[in-house]
């Protein structure tokens, strides 16, 4: 047996070790962010005080009717409005699944609730958690906004807050009922994947994006079924 292989011998079990490492570490991060996502969702501030409401959208289905995670989201932000109206923003765009933009759904459903046409702006552009804040930011360009109060799903609502407060929001939020189960099992190993992608966007001022719809839904936290 030649030196050469002996050496090759001796390197691979260094190499093993070293994957181990990394793998391990990966694993306890990846386990120390999902803990975090509980406690956040745990522990959010007061929502006594705000004078705007966002809702973020989720699923459209095919009669054109809200999903039940975005209607318990609509459901929660109407609650939210019937305690302090105030203006509303809905956020989502049509993905190609969906016979209409979830914005204009998640419009109509509230004003089937009672919610003024006036009082509801929409934001019917939006693909994912960010753009959904900018283009709120956008729409809110011109009102005076003190506290805005952010509706979605619990796993979901810490990393929108998030985001929000880094477009100069001072945000708040109320989490909708959520599917259990393997639904809640699911979404919840996927978000801490989310916050990953989130840091390294803010870290190195990049978008990370895609050009499947899909992807961008799963990763945002829209879009559910």
């Amino acid at each position: 047996m030649s030196k050469k292989t002996k050496k090759t011998r001796r390197r691979l079990p260094l190499a093993a070790r070293i994957l181990v490492v990394l793998l391990s570490v990966c694993v306890v991060f990846y386990a120390g962010v999902a803990i975090m996502v509980l406690w956040k969702e745990h522990h959010l501030p007061p929502t006594d005080v705000y004078d705007t409401i966002i809702i973020l959208g989720a699923q459209v289905k095919p009669d054109g009717t809200p999903n039940l995670q975005l209607q318990w989201r609509l459901d929660a932000g109407f609650a939210a409005w019937q305690k302090q109206p105030c203006k509303i923003v809905v956020c989502g765009a049509q993905g190609r699944d969906e016979p209409a933009p979830e914005g204009e759904v998640m419009r109509d459903y509230l004003m089937k609730l009672g919610v003024p046409a006036e009082d509801i702006l929409v934001d019917a552009s939006s693909f994912n958690t960010r753009e959904n804040l900018q283009h709120a930011a956008a729409l809110l360009a011109d009102q005076e906004v003190q506290t805005v109060l952010i509706v979605t799903s619990d796993y979901h609502l810490p990393r929108a807050m998030a985001i929000a407060e880094d477009l100069g929001f001072r945000a708040t939020g109320i989490a909708s009922r959520t599917l259990g189960g393997i639904y809640w099992l699911k979404n919840h190993l996927r978000e801490p994947v989310a916050w990953i992608k989130y840091w390294v966007e803010k870290l190195f001022r990049v978008e990370i994006r895609s050009d499947n719809y899909t992807l961008n839904r799963v990763v945002s936290g829209g879009g559910q079924s």
